[in-house]
């Protein structure tokens, strides 16, 4: 397992309530439409991870885990990663439920986005409390499609 730690702050303006991302920004405001960004003032972004961390995430067979602690709040979010991430963007690091790859993804497939985060832990950051954001990446092969949905009563 490869890890790397984010350091980050909430922010007054963090609501949390984007169906299909969540992001950690270097900028040290926001806006309030700004509802996927759970952390700001971050002291990465997706181009300075590691290079060991990149290339391990950079896979198809990376499993991805974003563990985010505020105060006594912890939320865990779990995805895959991707051959075509290309970790390019100086500013931000995007988490995707989608498939949708670009310079600030850093994570695809994630079980949930900033809809779905615990309460608790955004509003822990929406009170502009110090966030740690903590990235794994270890190797399993990717699931394949499930029929599960096909014999559903």
């Amino acid at each position: 397992m490869i890890s790397e730690t984010v350091r980050a702050r909430g922010h007054r303006n963090v609501t949390a309530t984007h169906r299909s991302t969540f992001e950690v920004t270097r900028d040290p405001e926001i806006g309030l439409v700004a509802d996927c960004i759970v952390a700001v003032a971050a002291d990465k972004s997706a181009c300075t991870l590691s290079d060991s961390y990149k290339k391990a995430a950079a896979s198809d067979d990376a499993q991805i885990t974003a563990i985010i602690r505020c105060g006594v709040h912890t939320d865990i979010v779990t995805g895959r990663g991707s051959a075509q991430m290309t970790f390019t963007d100086d500013h931000s690091m995007v988490f995707r439920v989608s498939n949708y790859i670009c310079g600030r993804t850093v994570m695809i497939y994630a079980d949930k986005a900033a809809r779905g985060l615990d309460r608790g832990l955004t509003a822990a950051l929406a009170s502009g409390k110090e966030a740690e954001i903590e990235l794994r990446v270890e190797h399993a092969p990717r699931p394949g499609p499930s029929f599960d949905v096909i014999f559903e009563g």
